[in-house]
């Protein structure tokens, strides 16, 4: 089993802790965030320096990465504020391949003569390498984009935004939950702006500016006379886009089942605090679930972690390859079974894409970290798996000649490697909305938000929990449940899968802070879908008195 890979608001001192090292960086001021930092040119000056010094040390291929991460983070409890995190971290990281070996080396000391340092490192670490490399490195090939440009489309600069206005924000919201009956709740708005800029010896400058941010809280109900407790987390999902995503518009508001808000492109933390507060009380009295099968209906906050761990995971190349198993082990789909053509991952109605374009995900981006524009491919169609993720060093493993543009740094420090995208499942392609699909359940589970969770290290057999769970008899909601938590194989559970509501319903969840490699990265990635439904899944019931 694998450690859970979010922040968890249970406790947020301890959450703080838990913020990945390099988005701390150097504190500095929230006006110190607005400074514009070094111009392009300055910045392709200084590239040219890396590449050209590579070059004359006999690199056959060279990369920089000129990074300025740029962070703010807000934490609250009640009617405190416990934190307000100001961080910037520079450098520049430069990738070499020298008689047929990679080498990194990386420097905050973004000068001519500490670039030409840095690059000196990285050649004499590759050359040292390549007596242990088995075969060389093989790069398929990639167009020169020459100067290019992509940013985040946004409407507000988190940057701009007063630190006062998101403590009343949040502090508003910490106010809802208590009057609502919460006993307990904590609330934190993390924000990123990554400053990226690539160059490569194939002849690619290219300027991005990225932005995220994650609004989330937890609130906490207590039965003092049972000694019981129960919270409710946020239906927030981090979002690459900018405080706009804060403005809680009514057009972006879906209503669930039983009066649940649920949210696309704008949230409104405030009406969530509030109803998270009153279904925390609500989780008290609510019946303990009966053991069995049931026909789950999955919203998508909940599905996105689903579809992340079952299939983001396992279908990462180095994965299968076994060259990778931090974090979330190896994978269970092996190159036999993409090469048989006819491995039924799900029924023919799931289609499960990858996309590092899709607008308002944290995975967007114009060109991955080693200059790939980037773009949407299928992993699985009509059921059938078809491909893998894949980067330029990696793809001639699975007989194609285009990386997938999914390559990744947490940071200028780092060196970049292939990284989970943005995975999806396909809306359904005909009417087909929460309500009908409730209708059609005689003896069913309606699941939202994200749980507690287990999968094994090929990421075959699992178990997921939830947020919120209602029954479903004969067609209709027929209250609250406790204590679900529903098992099966990915196989299983993907060709269980009977319908899915149409394109109006499709949201998206997202992994602000997802794992991987040794030493650990961190990169976020957003997982879409809309509601659907899986038949005959195996329910436990997770009550201690059980």
């Amino acid at each position: 089993m694998k450690r859970r890979k979010f922040v968890q608001l249970t406790g947020m001192g301890a959450g703080a802790l838990m913020v990945p090292s390099y988005l701390m960086g150097s504190n500095i001021s929230a006006e110190a965030l607005l400074h514009p930092g070094m111009d392009i040119l300055t910045k392709r000056k200084l590239a040219d320096v890396a590449l050209n010094t590579a070059k004359s040390l006999g690199s056959t291929y060279a990369d920089a990465r000129i990074g300025r991460y740029l962070n703010q983070y807000v934490f609250t409890r009640e009617d405190k504020v416990q934190n307000v995190v100001n961080t910037e971290s520079f450098g520049i990281g430069i990738r070499v391949i020298a008689n047929g070996t990679w080498g990194f080396a990386s420097t905050n000391s973004v000068t001519e003569d500490g670039i030409k340092k840095a690059t000196q490192q990285a050649v004499a670490i590759a050359k040292a390498n390549s007596k242990i490399q088995r075969e060389p490195v093989k790069l398929a090939p990639v167009q020169s984009h020459g100067e290019v440009s992509w940013k985040t489309p946004i409407e507000k600069d988190f940057k701009e935004v007063p630190v006062s206005e998101k403590v009343d924000l949040l502090l508003s919201a910490n106010a809802a939950a208590m009057d609502n009956g919460a006993n307990f709740v904590n609330s934190a708005l993390f924000m990123v702006n990554e400053q990226k800029y690539f160059a490569s010896t194939e002849g690619s400058y290219i300027d991005q500016d990225v932005h995220r941010i994650w609004p989330t809280f937890g609130v906490t109900a207590i039965d003092r006379e049972a000694g019981k407790f129960k919270s409710r987390d946020a239906m927030s999902a981090p979002m690459g886009m900018g405080y706009e995503y804060m403005d809680g518009l009514e057009s972006e508001k879906l209503e669930g089942p039983s009066g649940l808000r649920l949210y696309r492109n704008s949230y409104d933390i405030v009406e969530d605090a509030t109803l998270a507060a009153k279904q925390a009380k609500e989780m008290l009295s609510a019946k303990s679930v009966e053991p069995g099968k049931y026909d789950l209906v999955l919203e998508p906050n909940h599905l996105g972690l689903t579809i992340h761990e079952s299939v983001g995971h396992p279908l990462e190349l180095d994965r299968v390859l076994g060259y990778e198993a931090n974090y979330a082990g190896t994978s269970f789909a092996t190159l036999d079974k993409w090469k048989s053509g006819d491995f039924q991952y799900g029924s023919d109605i799931v289609n499960l894409v990858a996309d590092k374009t899709q607008v308002g995900s944290l995975g967007a981006v114009g060109y991955d970290d080693e200059g790939v524009k980037t773009k949407k491919w299928d992993l699985v169609r009509n059921g059938i798996l078809t491909n893998y993720q894949a980067i330029r060093d990696q793809v001639h493993m699975i007989d194609q000649n285009e990386s997938h543009g999914c390559c990744y740094a947490e940071s200028w420090n780092d060196v970049q490697f292939q990284r989970m995208p943005n995975v999806s499942l396909e809306p359904g392609k005909d009417k087909y909305s929460i309500n009908d699909m409730i209708k059609d359940v005689e003896k069913g589970i309606y699941i939202a938000g994200r749980g507690s969770y287990s999968i094994d290290q090929q990421r075959y057999n699992f178990q997921f929990g939830g947020t919120v769970f209602y029954e479903i008899k004969n067609g209709e909601i027929v209250g609250m449940l406790d204590d679900v938590a529903y098992q099966s194989n990915t196989q299983e559970f993907w060709n269980s899968c009977t319908k899915i509501c149409d394109k109006s319903d499709y949201r998206m969840f997202g992994s602000f802070f997802d794992g991987k490699g040794q030493p650990s990265q961190v990169s976020a990635v957003s997982h879409g879908s809309s509601t659907s439904r899986f038949d005959g899944v195996n329910v436990i019931n997770t009550g201690r008195s059980v």
